[in-house]
């Protein structure tokens, strides 16, 4: 077995090549799968172990020659030899380079507070890990209460009740506890739901609320506002209609639908020919929640609204399942640029 080795390794190094077609010829020879050098790997379990070592030293002397000399000989042809990989082409054009873009939740989020910069709505930000008072007590949701079993969320374990905020009413709360009427703010933010992940709904989902808190206030200021934002986010021929509704932290509450855009409110299959589409809920703040913050509820007066981010998205943008918005489809999201 040896002396054969010793003869594979003269016929490498005295193997005369002058064309491409005699190099491929000692590629195959000497380096193909067929070669005896995948014998002589295969042969090793056969060898005696005290000879084992210096057999595989050979072999691998051998498998070093051939392919030095296919390498030097390949590069004297023009040619790369193909264990080191396909040869960089300049002439080829180059790669585009992908241009990212934003997320259409993202996209909405901004929109949304463009709008109401333009009427003097400053944004506002808080804790995503909220304790009892600020995501419950605060908004009239006492304990024990029914109205908390629509607002199910992710509890921690400890003595102080914090939760993952199911609203992003509790950053309402801090500003109103922290500031002084006049108060106009909206507030951005990840919201978390025991919710069973569906088409219409995930345990984690965006919102927008917004608070107005001054003398006066009126339902009809809340319309007007609403009315000013459905027209810039859909179009100038967007009507809205307000339902009676029930939130524990406004009275009078409603819901407010917008005017079909996709059939121009004559009645679709989106808008399950109603003509009409659910975007938020809204109402005057309870008298309850202004005291709750140290605020005079005989004095001062305010109106509260809040939506859905990807609930927006999904009415301007006609998406479908809110389940696209998280799985990271460069198919989907690229639609977005």
């Amino acid at each position: 077995m040896f002396q054969k080795i010793e003869e594979l390794i003269l016929e490498v190094e005295n193997f005369k090549v002058e064309s491409r077609e005699e190099l491929e010829s000692f590629r195959i020879q000497y380096l193909s799968k067929k070669s005896p050098l995948t014998d002589l790997f295969a042969a090793m379990k056969t060898i005696a172990p005290e000879e084992r070592k210096n057999f595989g030293l050979k072999v691998n002397e051998l498998k070093n020659k051939a392919e030095e000399k296919f390498r030097a000989l390949a590069e004297n042809f023009g040619e790369v030899a193909k264990d080191n990989g396909p040869q960089l082409d300049p002439t080829l054009p180059g790669e585009p380079i992908t241009i990212g873009s934003r997320h259409p939740v993202s996209i909405i989020r901004n929109h949304i507070i463009e709008i109401f910069n333009r009427i003097g709505y400053a944004v506002a930000e808080g804790p995503e890990i909220e304790d009892d008072w600020h995501n419950f007590t605060a908004l009239n949701f006492p304990p024990e209460h029914p109205a908390r079993d629509m607002q199910d969320t992710f509890f921690m374990d400890d003595e102080w009740g914090m939760a993952l905020r199911t609203h992003t009413s509790s950053v309402q709360v801090r500003v109103m506890q922290n500031s002084k009427p006049p108060i106009r703010i909206i507030a951005p933010g990840r919201v978390y739901r025991n919710e069973a992940i569906s088409a219409r709904a995930h345990c984690l989902f965006h919102q927008v609320e917004g608070l107005y808190i001054d003398e006066n206030v009126s339902f009809a200021d809340l319309k007007q506002t609403l009315m000013y934002f459905a027209q810039e986010m859909f179009g100038s021929e967007t009507k809205i209609r307000l339902r009676p509704s029930y939130f524990p932290f406004t009275e009078p509450s409603a819901e407010m639908d917008v005017s079909c855009n996709i059939c121009n409110g004559k009645g679709c299959n989106v808008c399950k020919y109603t003509g009409w589409l659910e975007i938020m809920g809204c109402g005057m703040v309870d008298p309850n929640v202004l005291e709750n913050c140290g605020i005079d509820s005989k004095k001062y007066s305010g109106f509260a609204f809040g939506m859905g981010i990807e609930r927006i998205a999904m009415l301007k943008y006609t998406i479908s399942d809110l389940r696209l918005y998280f799985e990271n489809d460069m198919r989907f999201l690229g639609q977005f640029k």
